[in-house]
């Protein structure tokens, strides 16, 4: 059965009624992006996979979710809003094919598929390295020697990151060589945060705020975030931006049939309450009580994908941990998170002026204090606006929005702590936040914001707005359980990147973890090559082969 001859909302209903087994070779703990990536590699290398997940829908933050009747639904993006580095070599598209999936792509505006709106300035992002450095030049002339230094670090910064995606993320001698012919900036600021390394390059705070425009890709001030983060997702996108064709949600949706196709289960609606610890070593899970009852599979191999402190610290238990552990995972920073406008529109949005790129608009040039003033905030407020449209990325697929119709999503950095939102964490899982008055307002005023940006970027797209709903970072982690609310895991400072991030194996035998906090990185690449790596780990440990389907170009 092809993932086409089953609806999403049918599929989800059967993977919730689907009894669990007693045992399995592999227990996934979370239905993400990088959980369905290790479950689909494990399941074609011979292995019996059972993944389960608390949403009604597999994908984590990939996922889609109608609304409206059924002949006449929106289609709202979640999680997936552009992808880099799609064209037929790609990362995303190699990883796919190894797993025995073809997915087209639709590029995004390679003249500006990323569209910066500053007070006095409107800078459009290209694809490509050298017409990126032409256009900074076209802008900023006199800045000529400090953007050819940040691009040569871009460059080294991308050099590294194939060299080491060759050799599965070591360093072996050949790699070493070629980094240390090839790189003169990418070794002084290997530990640098964005402003250290733009303090380098630039004074000039209209460069520097164009350098840093992508910063919503993971929700952190220059002072804080890692130059290599930054540059590692800026290359990303100038290998070309793209949107999967057929929804965000349709890359989940063949990686779930594909574990299912190869003898795995995946059980929704059904949350891990445990993960079982004996004698210093994973056995297996507990679920969570569902009609009153719980199950325990067993297992010699449990993969967490989940949020990385709720497994250290919930799943697993502090008292599973070896010493310092506990204290070092509690006090690690989450990135700040998201605020979700999701509106269906009537008519075409290009006559309002939107393409098929995403636009940011931005109040201000200096982001660092933009992120004091959020933070220090009593109540909730937008810091900036991130626009884009499904309906305008993917014309060619019908269902995101009704005839005449399209969908629209903004978004807005915010802060995801529980205590923000007046909402106390035992609320969230219980569900009970969602009808008190305070939140409600909070929820109203940030939904209100969004919009009047929109208007105002936009002029007419308000009166056009036929369907309007929010979501906030509580809404996030009531279904995805993320710490914080977050959807970018862990803070990616220099203390908290590459190496100094939690690797795919744990001190607890059998137990090993994959996702957006471990060392592949970030979003859904980084989520995506999490679950390879930690397949590999899996395979490697247990003295097993890899399978992977050809992975060169159809």
């Amino acid at each position: 059965m092809e993932p086409s001859d089953e609806s999403i909302t049918d599929a989800a209903r059967r993977r919730a009624q689907l009894e669990p087994p007693e045992q399995a070779d592999v227990i996934l703990v979370g239905a993400g992006m990088a959980g369905l990536v290790a479950g689909a590699y494990l399941a074609q290398s011979g292995l019996r996979i059972a993944c389960f997940d608390s949403h009604y829908t597999a994908g984590g933050c990939s996922t889609q979710f109608a609304r409206g009747a059924r002949q006449a639904r929106f289609y709202f993006d979640v999680g997936i809003h552009y992808l880099g580095d799609c064209g037929p070599n790609g990362r995303i598209p190699r990883i796919l094919r190894g797993a025995g999936i073809q997915q087209e792509f639709v590029p995004m505006d390679p003249d500006g598929f990323d569209i910066f709106h500053f007070p006095d300035l409107t800078f459009r992002m290209p694809v490509g390295h050298d017409r990126f450095r032409e256009r900074l030049v076209e802008h900023f002339p006199h800045e000529s020697k400090g953007i050819d230094r940040y691009l040569r670090f871009l460059r080294e910064v991308d050099l590294a990151t194939h060299e080491m995606a060759a050799s599965h993320g070591k360093i072996n001698l050949r790699v070493f060589w070629s980094l240390l012919r090839n790189t003169r900036i990418l070794p002084f600021h290997q530990n640098s945060t964005m402003r250290e390394l733009l303090d380098s390059c630039t004074r000039d705070p209209k460069l520097r705020a164009v350098l840093l425009g992508q910063h919503g890709d993971y929700a952190l001030p220059p002072s804080e975030v890692s130059a290599l983060l930054h540059a590692g997702l800026c290359n990303h996108y100038l290998h070309g931006a793209y949107y999967p064709k057929g929804g965000g949600q349709i890359i989940a949706d063949k990686l779930a049939h594909t574990i299912e196709e190869k003898g795995g289960s995946i059980h929704l609606r059904r949350g891990i309450a445990k993960i079982l610890i004996q004698e210093g070593r994973a056995i297996g899970v507990q679920t969570e009580a569902r009609k009153g009852e719980t199950r325990i599979i067993r297992a010699p191999i449990v993969i967490s994908a989940a949020d990385y402190k709720q497994t250290m610290l919930s799943l697993v238990g502090p008292e599973h941990l070896p010493n310092g552990w506990t204290q070092r995972i509690q006090q690690a920073p989450m990135a700040d998170a998201l605020f979700c406008t999701f509106l269906g529109i009537q008519g075409d949005l290009r006559s309002f002026g939107l393409t098929n790129a995403n636009h940011w608009l931005f109040e201000t040039y200096d982001f660092d204090e933009a992120y004091r003033t959020l933070r220090k905030s009593p109540t909730p407020r937008a810091l900036g606006a991130y626009i884009t449209s499904a309906s305008l990325k993917d014309p060619e697929t019908t269902h995101h929005a009704p005839p005449e119709h399209q969908a629209l999503e903004v978004m807005t950095i915010t802060s995801g702590l529980p205590s923000f939102w007046g909402v106390k964490p035992n609320d969230i899982t219980a569900w009970d936040y969602r009808h008190d008055p305070a939140y409600q307002a909070n929820k109203q005023q940030m939904e209100e914001a969004l919009i009047q940006r929109l208007e105002q970027a936009f002029p007419g797209t308000q009166a056009a707005i036929v369907y309007r709903e929010s979501s906030t970072p509580v809404t996030h982690t009531r279904f995805t359980r993320a710490s914080d609310g977050t959807s970018y895991g862990l803070a990616a400072t220099p203390a908290q990147f590459m190496n100094n991030r939690p690797g795919f194996r744990t001190p607890l035998q059998g137990l090993y973890l994959c996702g957006v906090s471990t060392r592949s990185g970030h979003g859904i690449l980084g989520a995506m090559e999490s679950g390879l790596a930690v397949a590999r780990c899996v395979t490697k440990d247990h003295k097993r082969p890899l399978f992977e389907a050809n992975t060169n170009a159809a």
